[in-house]
């Protein structure tokens, strides 16, 4: 038997299949559709725009690309509306609705008829969201990631959110600038779309989902702004119908190897404490389990490589000019996984097969010449702490590493 496809999925029970398929198009061809694209397999764009999420404001233009790319490969690409979580607009805090964001992104994947779907997201909590509720739908997904904002100037200083915003309140408090200047940092920390130009959650989660395997290989460090970040979202919506082709799903993609590959590269970034709770809830979607002693292992023997704030100076558009992800990836190639599937239909050993292109050794470091040999992130155990407490020690002051006290 043929499997349904477009809007011939899922049909809604009236007790009778032809006439809910009838009805459906009825219904659609009222907004302007063509019996010819009604036709076509349907691939859904889950879209996290918001007035409330400044990281994502630039998503109507990118969503736009992303239909050329469905509609040029015969797909109908519709949009809906999902939970979109802006970090900082939100109280008491952002995480809290993660996993409300995952439910509202897994139901609505399963419960509308595409044969795929693209996951529109970038600020902190949302990517992880979007994998989790992918993973649990097991539809076949592809994510595209905001990029991160470029950053601005302040008397000659450059600035990205969001190492450098606790850095200058610290110094306003400090009495060190006073109210004029701090409001001069506030309206040159954040002038472009985009999530923050630091090594923060969100450019870590995108970074794990390139390592994953769920966003296009070279799309993760894009800057929100550059034209390239447009031609990765027409690519997706190319790769998003041939998803739906092949029928490839999340669970042949987030595997158990796949996930170490992601913490390896989480402790080459430097990447942020919180991806462990967020690459937690994303393996356990899929059955996976991330224990914490196998990742102070892998630390033990993973370097860090890439010299981002708030580990080192740089910022996440100088790691997109160094070589981005792929850069990390191919340093760390002898210690990763390379039978793992991705989205491009290739293995991660195909991927790194390419030819390569110039490296900033200033920013990704060679793994025979680290930035720092290893423990990017570890997991603390002891009385304070008996299940475990995260630490990124390669942020940290070394005075930090031993500390008497009561």
């Amino acid at each position: 038997m043929t499997e349904p496809v477009g809007l011939a999925r899922g049909l809604t029970n009236y007790g009778d299949p032809d006439f809910a398929l009838y009805l459906r198009r009825s219904f659609a061809r009222s907004m302007g559709y063509s019996t010819d694209l009604l036709a076509r397999p349907v691939i859904g764009i889950a879209d996290t725009f918001s007035g409330f999420n400044n990281c994502h404001r630039h998503f109507p233009e990118l969503i736009e690309a992303l239909k050329r790319g469905v509609l040029a490969m015969g797909g109908l690409p519709l949009t809906f509306p999902t939970i979109s979580l802006g970090e900082v607009f939100l109280s008491p805090t952002s995480l809290m609705f993660r996993n409300l964001m995952a439910i509202d992104t897994e139901e609505m994947i399963r419960a509308q008829p595409m044969d795929a779907v693209v996951l529109v997201g970038g600020c902190d909590k949302t990517v992880p969201a979007q994998l989790m509720g992918a993973i649990s739908a097991n539809r076949p997904a592809i994510g595209l990631v905001a990029g991160p904002m470029l950053t601005a100037r302040w008397h000659g200083e450059r600035l990205g959110a969001c190492t450098d915003c606790r850095r200058f309140w610290a110094r306003y408090r400090a009495g060190e600038i006073d109210r004029d200047e701090i409001g001069e940092v506030e309206g040159n920390l954040a002038t472009t779309a985009g999530t923050c130009a630091v090594m923060g959650t969100a450019s870590t989660m995108a970074s794990i989902a390139e390592t994953l395997g769920m966003i296009l290989p070279g799309s993760a460090a894009i800057p929100a702004v550059h034209a390239d970040r447009l031609r990765a979202a027409e690519a997706t919506g190319r790769a998003a119908m041939q998803l739906a082709g092949s029928k490839l799903t999340p669970d042949r993609i987030v595997t158990p190897d796949a996930i170490e590959n992601a913490l390896r590269v989480l402790m080459a970034i430097g990447g942020s404490t919180n991806a462990v709770l967020h690459l937690t809830a994303i393996a356990g979607r899929a059955g996976i389990d991330l224990n914490l002693r196998r990742l102070n292992e892998i630390s033990e023997t993973t370097p860090v490589l890439v010299d981002l704030k708030p580990t080192g100076p740089h910022y996440m558009e100088d790691l997109f000019a160094a070589g981005g992800i792929g850069a990390v990836l191919r340093e760390l190639k002898p210690l990763l996984h390379l039978d793992c599937m991705t989205v491009a239909g290739e293995t991660l050993a195909e991927r790194l097969a390419a030819p390569d292109g110039p490296v900033d050794r200033a920013v990704v470091k060679s793994l025979s010449d680290p930035l720092q040999p290893k423990d990017g992130l570890v997991a603390l155990f002891g009385s304070l702490a008996p299940k475990g407490a995260i630490f990124k020690r390669s942020a940290a002051d070394p005075k930090l590493f031993e500390k008497e006290g009561r």
